[in-house]
């Protein structure tokens, strides 16, 4: 089974990983768009943003505290959600392509928490590099 995990916590990764570094490549465009949405500092925004979903996906992919790298995902999601995808401002013909996007990410954060619970409560799943960072506050 750990294997099976392994590999489910890598394709759940590579989604973010592609995102992060659309975030850190094009983050003058990107920038652009955050602040048509009315996000302030917006560039700088994107590239906090590009750096922590980068390092949140990877430690959920390598298994470095992948606890903390779920819940750091769902840290970029719920915002981003709310503020960039949020379907009851957008225009008419917008509506349903940010509606669509906002449930993804709030899926993505919905998984995102699943997986921290399970991180978190099952330190011996195996194939991590180290163990839950919140192991601890869960026995």
């Amino acid at each position: 089974m750990d294997v099976v995990v392994l590999i489910g916590r890598i394709l759940f990764a590579v989604l973010f990983v592609g995102s992060a570094f659309g975030h850190l490549s094009q983050s003058e465009m990107m920038g652009g768009y955050a602040a048509s949405k009315g996000v302030p500092a917006a560039r700088a925004a994107v590239i906090v943003s590009g750096l922590l979903i980068l390092a949140g996906s990877l430690m959920v992919a390598i298994g470095i505290w992948a606890d903390l790298g779920a819940i750091l995902l769902v840290v970029f999601l719920i915002p981003t959600a709310v503020i960039m995808h949020g379907p009851w401002k957008a225009e008419e013909e917008q509506k349903q392509m940010e509606q669509t996007q906002f449930l993804k990410d709030l899926a993505l954060a919905g998984a995102a928490l699943a997986l921290f619970a399970v991180f978190a409560t099952n330190p011996d799943l195996g194939l991590t590099v180290t163990d839950p960072l919140f192991e601890a506050a869960f026995q």
